[in-house]
């Protein structure tokens, strides 16, 4: 029996533990940066299993390296386990317990096929050439992020690839998608406040409007994509949220409005930082008015390795559970896997998790989120057979 279908069948057999831990993780949600214990679990599921642990890593993070029987490169995979603060509107037996917190991404699904994955290839440890490092990483919803500081903290330190999935739950399960380079864009925020002078809504005439004046920055840098970027690249400005608090009657003499830009290439964000400072400036200048502008950079973007990526495709086309292979355009959401691939060479690919038979295929961040858990059982063979792959196993 070739490799392949040797580690289908040893994870199908461990897919019931696989649907256990994550519906376990999915009653027990814990939010970015407040994460106690799942990472507590983690490592003690890989410490069971005999390998090198390290917890605290980078703040909450936690490290486990499986060593093959001989020598060859690393190879590192990560998960990341951090949920969102969404209340739980499924009708399911393993419902958040935590109200106002809920798994609503499918990080309690990368954690368990990640760990069970650790426990199969443990089967192969004689075959293995090489090392396995498994990535468990914190805080991936909130900015600044938990893969910087795990980097920091020497998480790839001797790593020689790395790689990591994301279940889609609009995606049909069985199916993997990929980008041969830029695969999910850069996530940037920023802060307009606009300091004006208010007055009675009966006499404008004696006022600087604040709200007026936020309107019209709005209108303004929402043209920047439209007419200062080279329509060849992509790029998204979008606000979502205008404050001027006031009685109906009163002309507020202050705003502040929050967004966030999405980009894939560092010199069209610095173009839309720019250009974003100056309108704001200068149209607060001409009703007379103050206004100051914060932007805030947040994850790079994750752009893939073209080697790697079509390593994913190849594997992907071979693996026993995945039914379909698709590339697909660029995603304008944000994913901190970007700083691993700034250090090391790797991919980062989408496992669809979409049950065919459900009428609504609820999105990520929504509060009826949920899965096919057969999507575990894809991503796990899909990075199993990426380890056999770089260490040369057939």
């Amino acid at each position: 029996m070739a490799i392949q279908d040797q580690l289908h069948q040893a994870l199908e057999n461990h897919f019931e533990e696989m649907v256990d831990i994550r519906r376990y993780l999915h009653e027990r949600p814990e939010l970015s940066f407040h994460e106690e214990h799942t990472p507590a679990y983690i490592a003690n599921y890989h410490e069971d299993l005999g390998h090198e642990v390290k917890t605290g890593v980078g703040g909450r993070g936690v490290t486990a390296v499986l060593e093959g029987a001989q020598e060859g490169p690393t190879i590192a995979l990560r998960a990341d386990f951090d949920a969102l603060p969404i209340h739980d509107l499924k009708d399911v037996p393993y419902r958040s317990k935590v109200d106002g917190v809920m798994h609503a991404c499918g990080h309690d699904a990368h954690t368990a096929e990640l760990l069970v994955l650790a426990k199969v290839l443990n089967h192969f440890k004689s075959k293995l050439k090489g090392k396995v490092v498994f990535l468990h990483q914190f805080a991936e919803e909130v900015a600044p992020g938990g893969a910087k500081p795990m980097i920091e903290d020497g998480c790839l330190d001797g790593v020689d690839v790395v790689y990591g999935t994301h279940l889609w739950s609009t995606t049909p399960v069985c199916e993997i998608e990929y980008q041969k380079e830029a695969a999910m864009a850069a996530a940037d925020r920023f802060i307009i406040r606009i300091q004006g002078e208010g007055g009675h809504g009966a006499h404008p005439h004696t006022t600087r409007d604040a709200v007026l004046i936020g309107a019209k920055i709005t209108d303004a840098i929402h043209h920047i994509v439209s007419r200062t970027v080279d329509p060849m690249e992509s790029a998204v400005i979008s606000i979502g949220r205008f404050e001027a608090v006031n009685a109906f009657n009163v002309i507020s003499d202050s705003a502040e409005l929050e967004g966030t830009v999405r980009t894939f290439k560092p010199a069209v964000q610095e173009l839309i930082r720019k250009e974003m400072e100056r309108i704001t400036r200068h149209i607060a200048a001409a009703y007379g008015a103050e206004a100051t502008f914060e932007f805030i950079p947040g994850y790079p973007a994750v752009i893939n390795h073209p080697e790697h990526a079509e390593i994913v495709r190849r594997i992907a086309d071979s693996t026993p559970s995945v039914a379909k292979v698709t590339h697909v355009a660029p995603q304008m959401g944000g994913e901190d896997f970007g700083y691993y691939l700034q250090e090391k060479p790797g991919a980062f690919f989408f496992t669809g998790a979409k049950n065919p038979e459900w009428p609504v295929a609820y999105p990520q961040h929504h509060p009826k989120f949920d899965i096919d858990e057969k999507a575990m059982l894809t991503a796990s063979n899909t990075l199993g057979n990426l380890v056999f792959e770089t260490m040369g196993i057939r």
